[in-house]
């Protein structure tokens, strides 16, 4: 088990994925982070829009996934098949569905280079080539509710404020 995170405006202590849009990275899914400072950034976000900022902490039990027979995709860097995947569920056009989604995140850099990719004022070479440069961080995207329950457990929720990363 490893612990995971996911920045909100509210303590999620048991997270449905029916509050999620289509049009995310990955898709409708419930998104968390084994870093900690990914989802104190994606908290304070609330803060600009006056809102608490909350850091849920989560237990993933990734030791199970094996056993459950779960459709998992992991995307080890920005490449070619993560940005299509990407841009094509953020587009809302078809792709193949997991059940699970591990990758980078399109952070403000990322998806800076992913707009200019996705109005085509550049070719996908050139939006490879800028994200080749990127560190990806990391989410996870458990896209089906019953996997929740039985891959994630509550542990805490903590406000925190700028600078407590």
């Amino acid at each position: 088990m490893i612990k995971v995170f996911h920045g909100s405006y509210v303590k999620v202590e048991y997270p449905d994925i029916s509050f999620s849009r289509d049009t995310l990275d990955f898709g409708r899914g419930f998104y968390v982070t084994p870093l900690r400072n990914q989802a104190v950034n994606w908290a304070l976000r609330w803060k600009r829009r006056r809102r608490k900022a909350i850091v849920n902490t989560y237990g993933f039990h990734e030791e199970l996934i094996a056993g459950l027979g779960i459709n998992e995709r992991v995307f080890p860097s920005y490449d070619r098949e993560w940005l299509r995947f990407v841009v094509a569920n953020r587009d809302g056009r078809p792709v193949e569905r997991y059940d699970i989604v591990q990758g980078g995140i399109a952070n403000d850099k990322v998806f800076n280079t992913l707009e200019l990719y996705f109005m085509k004022l550049i070719p996908e070479e050139e939006a490879l080539n800028r994200l080749k440069y990127e560190k990806p961080n990391h989410q996870i995207c458990i896209c089906r509710q019953d996997l929740i329950a039985q891959l994630l457990s509550f542990e805490s929720a903590e406000e925190v404020e700028d600078g407590s990363r």
